[in-house]
Parts: C-alpha cells; sequence; structure tokens
C-alpha cells in the first residue's frame, strides 16, 4: 500500500489518518468547502477539495474521490463510515480503477447490504432470522400476507441502509396499509431502494452485535460482543461491552453464529454480525451484517488491545489474521456526544464550538475531530465525539464515566453530554436491564 485516500470527514477521517500513520502509510484527505481546515485535513500528508458543502455534491461524488485518487498516486480507499463505505457500486469502481477497497468485496457487499438477501444467505447456515417474508415483498397484499404469517405486529424495514429510516411499526393490517407506502418513500429517499420486507416486531429485546475480522486467506475470527440497545428511534447513543444480558454460555453461541455468517459469504475485512436477544423467550436472531468499520469500534480496542483500523489496513494488503483472538480485558462503555438537542427531542444543533474541553484520565479515551473553534455544519452527521470509558468491571466504568462526563465541557451548540450524566442515575442503567424501548420510553 502506498498511499491511501481517505474518503471520508470528520472523527472517522481523523482515526483513519492516525492508523495508516501507525502503519506508515501516507494519507491524502478530502473535504468539502464546510470541512475547509478540519482537522482531518490538517493530519493527512495532502488534502484535496472536492466542491460544495451538500454530501451530494462532494463526499458522495464517486467519479471525483476517483480522480482524485488517480492524481495523488493512491493505491487505497478507505470509505470510513456512513457515505459511500457499504455502496457496492462504489467498491467495485475501486478495484476496476486498479486500486483496493479497504472493506470487502463488492458481491459480499451488495449481498449484505441488501438486508432481505442477507437473511436468506445467513438461513442456509443455519444462522437463525426473526420471523418474515423471506424477501422483498412487491406491494401491500404481499405485505399483509407476511404479516398474517407471522403475526402482528410486525415491522417494515428498508432492505436497503439503515440508522432506522424506512422502518416503520404496524400493530395490524390497516395500520400495515397505511404506513406500507410512506415506508417505501422514506427508503427510497434515503437509499435510493424503496425495496421494503416484513419483520416480526419483537417488543422487549438486546440488541447485541458482535465484532468479526476475516482475511484474504479464508481466516475468520471473533472479537467478542457489544450490547448496543440504548436507542432513540433505531439509533445508537450508548453502547457497552460485553453485553451484560449474556451469560458464558450464550456469549460461545452468539460468538459462533457471527463467523458461521461471515464465512457463509467469503467475508473479508472488519464486518459486525448484528443479533435481537429477545427477552420474553430467549430467542436470538440475526438481523443484519455492517460491512464496515462501526462508530462503536473502539469498544473492542480497549478489549482486546488491537486497532481494528489497522487491521483493515493489514487485512486489505493481503496480511494474514493472528493465530487466536486475544483475550479480552475488563469491561467498556462508548457515549456518543452529539450536537442535538436532547431535551427537544434530539434536534440537531450546528454552531461554533466556542469550548470543547474533553475529559482525561485513567481508563478514558476520546475519538473526535473537534475542537475549538470548530464549526458544525447542518450538512453532515452531529457526532462531536465519542466518550469511551474502560475499567476492570462495570461498576468501575460507571464511577469513571460519571466522573468523565462531569468534566466534558462542550458551549457554542447544545450537546448530549447532559443526557448520559442524566441515564447514570437512572436504576435500570446502572443495573444494565434496559432495552431498546427504554430511552424512548424514559423521556416520553
Amino acid at each position: 500500500m502506498r498511499r491511501l485516500l481517505v474518503a471520508n470527514r470528520g472523527e472517522i477521517a481523523v482515526r483513519v489518518i492516525r492508523a495508516a500513520r501507525d502503519l506508515g502509510v501516507p494519507t491524502v484527505a478530502v473535504y468539502s468547502d464546510a470541512d475547509r481546515g478540519a482537522l482531518h485535513t490538517e493530519l493527512a500528508d495532502r488534502a484535496v477539495c472536492l466542491g460544495p458543502a451538500p454530501a451530494g455534491a462532494s463526499y458522495l461524488r464517486q467519479d471525483l474521490l476517483l480522480h482524485v485518487a488517480e492524481a495523488t498516486g493512491c493505491d487505497a480507499i478507505h470509505p470510513g463510515y456512513g457515505f459511500l463505505s457499504e455502496n457496492p457500486g462504489f467498491a467495485a469502481s475501486v478495484e476496476e480503477a486498479g486500486a483496493t477497497f479497504v472493506g470487502p468485496p463488492a458481491e459480499v457487499i451488495a449481498v449484505m447490504g441488501d438486508k432481505a438477501m442477507a437473511r436468506k444467505a445467513v438461513a442456509k447456515v443455519d444462522v437463525p432470522v426473526v420471523p418474515g417474508s423471506p424477501d422483498a415483498v412487491s406491494n401491500v397484499d404481499e405485505a399483509v400476507a407476511a404479516a398474517a404469517e407471522c403475526g402482528y405486529p410486525v415491522l417494515l424495514k428498508a432492505r436497503a441502509g439503515g440508522g432506522g429510516k424506512g422502518m416503520r411499526v404496524a400493530g395490524d393490517e390497516d395500520e400495515l396499509r397505511e404506513c406500507f407506502t410512506l415506508a417505501r418513500q422514506e427508503a427510497a429517499g434515503a437509499f435510493g431502494d424503496d425495496g421494503i420486507y416484513v419483520e416480526k416486531y419483537l417488543q422487549r429485546v438486546r440488541h447485541v452485535e458482535v465484532q468479526v475480522l476475516a482475511d484474504r486467506h479464508g481466516r475468520v475470527i471473533e472479537l467478542g460482543e457489544r450490547d448496543c440497545s440504548m436507542q432513540r428511534r433505531h439509533q445508537k447513543v450508548v453502547e457497552e461491552a460485553p453485553s451484560p444480558a449474556l451469560d458464558a454460555g450464550r456469549r460461545q453461541d452468539l460468538a459462533g453464529l457471527a463467523v458461521r455468517a461471515a464465512e457463509s459469504v467469503g467475508y473479508v475485512g472488519a464486518g459486525t454480525v448484528e443479533f435481537v436477544l429477545d427477552m420474553d423467550t430467549g430467542a436470538v436472531y440475526f438481523i443484519e451484517m455492517n460491512t464496515r468499520i462501526q462508530v462503536e469500534h473502539p469498544l473492542t480496542e480497549v478489549l482486546t488491545g488491537l486497532d481494528l483500523v489497522a487491521w483493515q489496513l493489514r487485512i486489505a494488503a493481503g496480511e494474514a489474521l493472528q493465530a487466536d483472538p486475544p483475550p479480552r480485558r475488563g469491561h467498556a462503555m462508548e457515549f456518543r456526544i452529539n450536537a442535538e438537542d436532547w431535551k427537544r427531542g434530539f434536534v440537531p444543533a450546528p454552531g461554533t464550538l466556542t469550548v470543547f474541553d474533553p475529559p482525561a484520565g485513567p481508563g478514558i479515551r476520546v475519538d473526535t475531530h473537534c475542537r475549538p473553534g470548530a464549526v458544525i455544519s447542518p450538512h453532515y452527521d452531529s457526532l462531536l465525539g465519542k466518550l469511551i470509558v474502560h475499567g476492570a468491571d462495570r461498576d468501575e466504568v460507571l464511577r469513571r464515566a460519571r466522573r468523565a462526563l462531569s468534566e466534558f465541557r462542550v458551549d457554542g451548540v447544545h450537546s448530549t453530554v447532559g443526557l448520559h450524566e442524566w441515564l447514570l442515575t437512572q436504576p435500570e442503567v446502572v443495573a444494565g436491564t434496559y432495552t431498546t424501548r427504554y430511552l424512548t420510553e424514559a423521556l416520553a
């Protein structure tokens, strides 16, 4: 790998550039007019402007990214997360241009990026999936038939994308018919694909994902699970590892299912196999696979000592994985610090940071692209940074997290620091017994 193009912005661009620097790989950053002077452009060896602030005119311009890669002599492209990271067409275009896409092959992204196809793929190797339609439904009558078979309530889900977009809960047939068109329209607007499938809506669940790494030599290893059940509108707010909801036997079973799912499609690179644990029945179901690095990957890093982004680059360069996964040590939690007014429904709060002073000390890590004077643009995700807290056990992590959040200073924009401080006073959070519905109900 001679030179790496980092086809992203913000926190993940900073993270990738630092990992590449540790490996001695020169980097080229890209930026929009809104990100001129951003931290990632200063850390890279070179930075190139893509154009106007809207992502469609800059970070999503595949032709521009490929042109920049060729013009600057980059033989590899890291897509980060979001934007084009799970776009099979972009992955294929990178390979066709003679460069290395840091991620799985385009055909694997295509299968796992289509949630309906992913369900079919893993079901063939006996990985359990949530009851529902075997494929995307072509019209509302097919959706009604699928719902009648698995039973209400049901969840309409976009087969492409994620982040809660294109998802609607229907409690009966009338509600399904009413929201079907809305779900398709939202999916089409968010992902350019209006495909919808039907899934049984499980009302009390934990959302647990397993981190995997797979090299180009056929080896797949799992690096433990992360619990992502603290959500609002299907978007993650706090993550922790290991999951308080799993015992040793269930943890081992889940890890085996994740490896089997990854092997079923010939996976390569870093990926996350996501499951839901039905708290009423104890059943575990596969829901999707993210074919990229996850926002919450630092949890796995602090527990294992591995640099997952560096391993993405090593795998892309053909390096084989270590013989055995490293042991996991302690407990960790990640708190997403967003520029949002959480007391007014989490509305985005763009503006200029007058103060940004993150905490430090034992067991504290902050991944961020922010500093005082940084402009938080309304054009992009509102993530300011991630507070990662590591300790010997969950109790120590909770104590350290309270201390760290009390030290975290953010001014100039609203932030979710206060939300996390409040959460750590709630009995369900302290006990680790919350479900995916907890935050929505607690703030109602």
